[in-house]
């Protein structure tokens, strides 16, 4: 269960995003709602990390905390975004998205019993993508440009 979620470096930008919090009620609303969603994605982190391997019930244990994961993904990707964020509206679906695909694959992984380590494989990119999308929501929304050569933003 060595699966590590960056909810902790989430929730520390989200910190430090409330910080400079101004007075348009839209946008408060709007970083309460990512406050919320990087505190629940560090709550499923903990959770996890919490389970013990051995146990007999620990991949489905696993496998329900990923289904938390997926449902505040698209929570996340149905939060309305201010007007000046618009932007970064498509990279929450797509991380909704790839957060989907990524549950889905470690569901089929770990399924009839077994382990699939290709489809582990699998989820774990998509992971790693639905993941990348938020910290460069995050960077954005913290006034900075990320440094990534592959960013297309629409």
């Amino acid at each position: 269960m060595n699966i590590r979620f960056r909810g902790l470096s989430a929730i520390v930008l989200a910190v430090w995003l409330l910080a400079a919090c101004g007075q348009d009620p839209e946008l408060a609303q709007f970083r309460n709602s990512i406050d919320a969603f990087c505190t629940r994605i560090s709550e499923i982190d903990t959770s996890i990390n919490s389970i013990d391997a051995q146990s007999e019930d620990a991949t489905a244990q696993l496998l329900s905390y990923l289904d938390e994961l997926d449902l505040a993904f698209q929570s996340f990707a149905e939060l309305d975004f201010p007007e000046e964020f618009d932007y970064l509206e498509t990279l929450s679906a797509e991380s909704s998205q790839y957060m989907t695909e990524a549950v889905s694959s470690y569901h089929e992984a770990y399924g009839n019993g077994g382990y699939n380590e290709y489809t582990a494989e699998y989820a774990r990119e998509n992971y790693s993508r639905a993941y990348k999308r938020v910290q460069i929501i995050i960077t954005f929304l913290h006034g900075e440009v990320p440094d990534d050569e592959d960013l297309k933003i629409q």
